[in-house]
């Protein structure tokens, strides 16, 4: 299937609220991809996928990267000194010790430094090209689909990681293409605090390689499984 069909089939099959966002990340050597417009000031990643659910497109390269933690786990610029001994993220105040805060630091999945040199975020349906991962953004029960379409070919069950930090740069964009596996987090300080993500809402990360095949499994429970326990809520 092409991207905006699968695109379309996500939102009709899930009922979502916003667009699928297809994220690609440009390393060193590749070609920037047509069809995609640079942002006129910086921006967050996080900013970037809220945006690209309501329709928004970008080519952002490294330097229009705003959030230095999230760029550097992308591999587009070297780590912040201060990032890196936990500082940054202990003046915050949301870890009680510099030690703690590194140790997060320390976990998170990470492209190797200088491996990538932007990334491409919008609408999946937009996309000409395979994206590395797709993300949604909805409400619990909505992404709650997601598992039972994950497993139902093979069975089995889903483990989720994620921080106090990086729900969308490491959670949803780097642990999917790492591992190939989906991933899903409940949002995080960062795209809280500076995105428009409603309280109510979480982010599931999904490997493109991954989708089409729960789509399938989607239109295979949409009729059944789903509607019974949908129709629950009213």
């Amino acid at each position: 299937m092409k991207n905006a069909e699968l695109s379309q089939k996500l939102v009709e099959l899930l009922d979502l609220r916003y667009e699928p966002i297809g994220v690609k990340i440009i390393r060193k050597g590749e070609n920037l991809p047509e069809g995609f417009t640079e942002p006129a000031n910086n921006i967050r990643h996080c900013q970037s996928i809220m945006r690209a659910r309501n329709g928004g497109s970008f080519l952002i390269p490294a330097e229009k990267h705003a959030c230095v933690v999230g760029a550097s786990s992308l591999g587009l610029v070297p780590t912040p000194p201060k990032v890196k001994s936990g500082e940054f993220h202990t003046n915050l105040a949301m870890f009680e010790c510099t030690d703690a805060a590194s140790n997060m630091i320390s976990q998170r999945p990470e492209l190797e430094e200088g491996s990538a040199i932007a990334t491409v975020v919008g609408p999946l349906k937009l996309f000409k090209f395979e994206p590395d991962v797709v993300i949604l953004v909805d409400v619990p029960e909505t992404l709650y689909w997601l598992v039972p379409a994950a497993t139902f070919f093979e069975g089995g069950r889903q483990t989720f990681s994620t921080a106090a930090f990086q729900a969308t740069c490491v959670d949803t964009t780097l642990i999917p293409l790492l591992t190939g596996k989906m991933n899903m987090c409940l949002g995080c300080f960062g795209c809280r605090r500076s995105t428009d993500i409603k309280n109510e809402e979480m982010i599931a990360g999904i490997p493109y390689v991954n989708l089409e095949k729960m789509v399938e499994a989607l239109e295979k429970i949409h009729d059944g499984p789903m509607q019974k326990a949908r129709k629950k809520k009213g």
